[in-house]
Parts: structure tokens; sequence; C-alpha cells
């Protein structure tokens, strides 16, 4: 497949866009109020949300201890709420691996409605809509954000408000507010104005994200690495499924006929490359249903990797593929589909091979059909774009078997040196059954995790495949047969060297049964349940065995003490990137060290719910009749993060000295563990330069 002069122009607008994504303050959702009338002295107070492609916010739904529930509420003169708010939309549910848990969501759009009277009727009424909410999308969360809205009701025949009343709400509604501008040139956030929050402590005059100590240790994402990484699979996938015995035999009498059947040699070889060519394309072909699924029912895929009963669905049929594979039944298509096939061979030329290459794909179904399912569930239960990855692992299926059959079509004499077909060919069946055992666990687990009923523990899922690991190896030495295994088997140095392999892996499995303060098995990370998921969990105080601080003044005290630079972590407790961030790269044997021992490190929770001294709470105007609240310690590290760094993603990670001067660009979002690396000894080794 070719890299497209699309893909090289998103590639260079993502680029240049990371290169500046810790310098812009994301509005990913617009709100619009509005009050209806319903008659009967009834109105409903309506807040519509648009969000823009990618992000989503949290429902009032969304169980606890995963992220931030949205939180709608009506208030205010001369109005009685009737009911509790609801909600609009097309809910998405989507298990999050980080939380342990399933996450509701709205995407594209959402309303809140809430249904009050006029007390009384004769009266108008003054609205306030307010709105606690969270938005996320697959990198990062943005602080929560709590908005407020005002609007007036005046029922018909009812005189408007004196003069003096008008003095008296205006006056009230500019109360404590805080004007906040917006450089038009740079999006900069600065605070012009404040009535009871000092602008001190939030402007450090020091920092200046723009212009860092040193330009090294930028990450930037690599666009599509996980098709890529799926056309990898599907290709590796392919040349394994040629190694069965449902296919093998098939390559040299298939070459050879194309290779001798024909009196014109170069045209039989034209032939068997377009026949390479229609088996690649029939792979593909087998993705567009999904495609038009898709574009069908969006969501379709997400509820698919959510639901619990599907996850057990996919269980019990890798299960059923396993016992396939060990040979105990074969799964076919009906003989009257290869039937058709074969006989529309006939038709000869292009078509007579397209069907001769679409024959070879139905008749091997028996030992593709288990694989193809394991490329399928992986990607349904692994991205949200699940039709393109089918795509891109079914292509790279397809181009193994078209890159062997058009090779051995171009040099024919290369036939003399494969294998004979023989009893290994089963072995590579048993062990694939094996595999899907270890697969079918996985479905399993998820659907335990989806449920909450977190029967399956992280260190039972470790056991079951020490289990299977070890009946690999005893089967790879001979120990155990199946059904299709010679009596008394030959094990060769191939067997005995996987089945090391085998014991190895065991070994490396049972580390993870010991308790640790760490995390163990970083290879499995997102297959494994997760950490919490455990006989041993113990909740503690601290992230993998540290305790940051959660003030930033006083990890500037701690760093001019220690002389170390510090390291701020814009985070949030219902942030689900910034948890994977600590349980798959900060707790990598690289990175931990440098977190306790080189630097100070500054968790700021910008989702904390502690509530600010009254002398510190106030408002912000946002313009367009949209005022934020300010009276949490997040909502003030919330500010703090976007006045100093014109950023509010989390997670967001900045390097600085302890007297506040910004070492190198910072760095926001999940991201692999060697970019992450680059960035933490960039600014840490700059800064003992400086010493």
């Amino acid at each position: 497949m070719r890299f497209s002069s699309i893909y090289k122009i998103s590639f260079l607008l993502f680029f240049f866009i990371t290169l500046g994504f810790s310098a812009q303050i994301k509005n990913p959702v617009k709100f619009k109020f509005t009050i209806n009338e319903l008659g009967n002295n009834q109105y409903e107070a309506v807040l519509n949300a648009t969000m823009e492609s990618g992000w989503h916010i949290y429902s009032k739904d969304l169980p606890e201890d995963t992220g931030i529930p949205t939180e709608y509420k009506v208030s205010g003169k001369n109005i009685e709420l009737i009911g509790k708010f609801t909600e609009v939309g097309k809910k998405h549910e989507e298990f999050s691996e980080a939380f342990g848990g399933t996450i509701v969501f709205y995407s594209n759009a959402a309303g809140f409605k809430q249904k009050f009277k006029l007390k009384d009727p004769t009266k108008p009424g003054d609205v306030t809509s307010e709105i606690t909410y969270q938005t996320c999308d697959d990198r990062v969360c943005l602080a929560p954000n709590t908005l407020e809205f005002n609007q007036k009701v005046t029922p018909k025949g009812v005189t408007e408000e004196t003069a003096e009343e008008k003095a008296a709400v205006a006056k009230d509604s500019v109360k404590m507010i805080e004007t906040v501008t917006t450089s038009p040139a740079k999006g900069a956030v600065t605070v012009t104005e404040t009535s009871q929050l000092d602008p001190k402590q939030l402007k450090i005059a020091t920092i200046d994200f723009q212009k860092p100590l040193t330009d090294c240790g930028t990450a930037v994402e690599k666009v599509g690495e996980n098709y890529w990484t799926y056309l990898f699979l599907g290709f590796a996938g392919g040349l394994i499924a040629l190694l069965t015995p449902c296919v093998f035999p098939m390559i040299p009498l298939t070459v050879s006929f194309f290779t001798k059947g024909s009196s014109n040699k170069a045209k039989g070889k034209r032939d068997a490359l377009i026949y390479g060519f229609f088996i690649l394309l029939i792979f593909v072909l087998l993705s567009v249903p999904f495609h038009l699924i898709d574009g069908i029912a969006g969501n379709i895929f997400n509820e698919i990797s959510t639901s619990v009963w599907l996850n057990v669905a996919f269980f019990i049929i890798f299960i059923f593929f396993a016992g396939s594979f060990f040979g105990y039944y074969d799964i076919t298509l009906p003989s009257s589909i290869a039937n058709k096939s074969s006989k529309a061979e006939e038709a000869g030329g292009l078509v007579g091979i397209f069907f001769m290459a679409l024959t070879l794909v139905i008749v091997s179904f028996s030992c593709t059909g288990p694989i193809l399912g394991g490329l399928l569930g992986s990607a349904v239960t692994g991205s949200s774009n699940v039709p393109m990855l089918l795509t891109f692992a079914l292509a790279g299926f397809g181009l193994a078997w078209a890159i062997v059959f058009g090779l051995l079509a171009l040099f024919p004499q290369a036939l003399k040196s494969l294998p004979k077909s023989g009893g290994w060919m089963n072995t590579v069946k048993v062990v694939l059954g094996f595999v899907e055992l270890a697969l079918a666990l996985k479905f399993l687990s998820k659907a335990d995790l989806v449920s909450k009923t977190f029967l399956l523990k992280r260190e039972l899922f470790i056991a079951i495949w020490i289990v299977i690991a070890l009946g690999l190896a005893l089967y790879l030495f001979g120990i155990i047969r199946f059904p299709h295994d010679d009596k008394k088997p030959k094990i060769s140095i191939t067997r005995k060297i996987l089945g090391a392999l085998g014991i190895g892996f065991v070994i490396y499995l049972i580390q993870g049964l010991i308790p640790s303060e760490r995390p163990k098995l970083q290879l499995l990370s997102g297959i494994l349940p997760p950490l919490n998921v455990s006989y041993f969990h113990d909740e503690k105080d601290g992230i993998l065995g540290m305790h940051p601080e959660h003030d930033f003044f006083k990890a500037i005290e701690l760093a001019k003490k220690e002389n170390k630079p510090i390291l701020i972590d814009f985070t949030g407790y219902g942030c689900e990137n910034c948890r994977k961030m600590e349980e798959f790269v900060w707790s990598e044997p690289d990175i931990l060290p440098i977190l306790q021992n080189d630097v100070v490190l500054a968790s700021l929770y910008v989702d904390d719910k502690e509530e600010l001294p009254d002398d510190q709470k106030t408002k912000i105007d946002l313009g367009d009749g949209q005022i934020k609240k300010v009276k949490t310690i997040g909502d003030r590290w919330s500010l703090f993060q976007q006045v100093n760094f014109n950023n509010n993603s989390q997670p967001h990670y900045v390097l600085i000295t302890p007297d506040g001067k910004v070492i190198n660009t910072p760095v926001s979002g999940y991201m692999p563990k060697e970019d992450f690396k680059k960035f933490l000894e960039c600014g840490v080794n700059f800064y003992k330069t400086m010493k």
C-alpha cells in the first residue's frame, strides 16, 4: 500500500501542530443556553453542548472512581425546580483500561434540560444555569470546567423590572468577577483585573514557556503507528497461516500449475503474479463490510468492545477455535460455497484466476478463520477506528500470501527448498491452539471488568496463562499429545527451542504473582487486568512509592533546598491518560529512578474538589455570557496552568528551575516511553550543567 500524498500532508500538519501543542488553550466545547416555555407556568432551561470532532464530555451517569461526571444546576430568583435535570443525545459507553471500568460519555453533541416554574407567575424570574464538566479526547483530558449562564424569564403580560431593580441585579452579577482577556496574537491568557485572587499567585513572572532554556526534548507522536502495527501483525499472521495443513500443501501445486501448465512460461508467471494480487484483493475486500457497518452505526464497535455478553461470546468463540486447532473437530464453510467458486474457475482469463484465488481462501478457512478471528477481536477491542485497522490487518495477511506465491512463481526452483508436508504442520496448528486459549482469556477479563464483578483478578489471569504456557511447553517436548499427532512424535531441535522459550515465558509470568510496589510484566500492559484488580491491592498514598508535592509553591521551596529541577505534572483524579502514563510509562525501570532521584515532582490536580478559602474564591468572565467559577483548589491549578503555560490539557509536563525558568519545551498527553524519557533526560542533564 502506498503512503499517499494525503497521508504526507496529514503527517506534516500533525507535526507542526504537535510542535505548537504546548502553546494552545483548547476550547473544544461550545454551549448555547435557551429557555423554552412549556405552558401552565412551566419552563425548561436547556443548555446545548457542541463538541469538536474527537472530543467528548462525560455523562452524569459516569461510574464512581472514573472520570468527572457532568453536573447541571439551575437556580435563581423567583424560580422553583421540577424534578431533576435530564440529558439528551447519543450516549456512548466504553471500557477504560486505566480506570478498570466503563466510562459513559457524549461526543459531537449533548443537551442538558431542567424544568422549573415561577414561584410567583406575576413576576419575572432570573435564571442561572451552571454546568461542571470535563472534556477529553484519546490523548488528553482538559481540566474540569464550571461555566455559568444567566437569562431572564418574563411571563406574558408582566411588566419589566424597574431601573433600580435592574441595577441591583447587575451589581450582584458582576460581584467578585475577575476579567480574563485573550491575546489575539498568541491566544495567551492574562489576568488583567482581580478582586479576590492575588494575581501574583497566578502569573509567575519568570515563567516563559515560549522561551525555554534549551530546545531539546519535544515529544512528537508518530502518526498512523497503529495502522502499520496491524499491517505487520496481519503479515505475520499470513505467514503463520501458510504453514498450516490447509494452505502449505497447496503452495507447490498452485505455483506448478501456473509455471508448468502453460506453454508460454512468461504468461504463466504473469498469471501467477495476478493470482497473488487477487489473493491480496480478496482479503482487503473482506474488510469492506466493516466500513459500511461503521458508517451506519459509528458506535457499534465501541458497543462491541464494552459489551459484557459480546466479550463472553468472543471468549467462547476463541475456545471453540482452540478446539479446532487441537484437532478435535474442523471448522469449514459450507461445501456449496467452495463448489460454486471452483466451478467459476472454468471461465478462464482474469475471471478464472480471480475465482481460483477465492477458492483458495474458502477452502483454507478451517486454518485461517481462527487467525483472522484473532485479528478481528484485537482490532475491535483495540481502537476506535476499527474498520481501518481491519483493512490494514487483512491487507498484511493477504500481502504475505501474495508475496510467497508471487516469488515462488518467479523463482520456481525455490520450490525444491521448501520442507515437505508432514507432522510439523499439525504442530503449528496445536501451537496456535494454545495461543487462541491465551487470547480467549483476554475477552473474559474484559467482560469481568466491564461488569465490575472483578472475579478474574490480575494474579488469577497470570496463573491461568502460566498453566497454558506450561501446557504448550509440555506439548512441544512431546509429553502430551493431541488427536492428529503421531503416536511417537519426533522432537526436533526447533520444538525443543520453542519449548524452552515457553518455560522462559512461564518464569517471566511468575514474577507477576509476587506483590511489589512497582508494576511487573510491562510487556503485557493493556492485556492483563489493571493493577488495582488484584488480590494484593492496597490503597496507599503516593504514586509508585513516591509522594509528590501537591502545592507548586511548596515544591519550589523543596527544589531550592535540594537543588533539583521541578517536574510540574498537571494531572487529574479523573484523567485516564494520566493514569496510563503513571502505570505504563512512569513505572518503567529507566524512568522511575529519574522521577525519584533527579527531580522534585509537583502533581497539581486540576480536578481537586477541596474548596479554597473564601477570600480566594472568584469568578472569571470568559465572554459570550460564560462565567467560570474559581472556588476549588482544582480551579486554582487549572487557571495557574492556563495563565503560565497557555495550556489546559492533562497530562501536561513542564520542567522548571527552582527560580521558575522553563528548562525545555513542555509536553502533553500520553506518549511513548522513549519520548518521555528524552524529555526528562534533556531537562535534567541541562539543569546539571547549570549548577
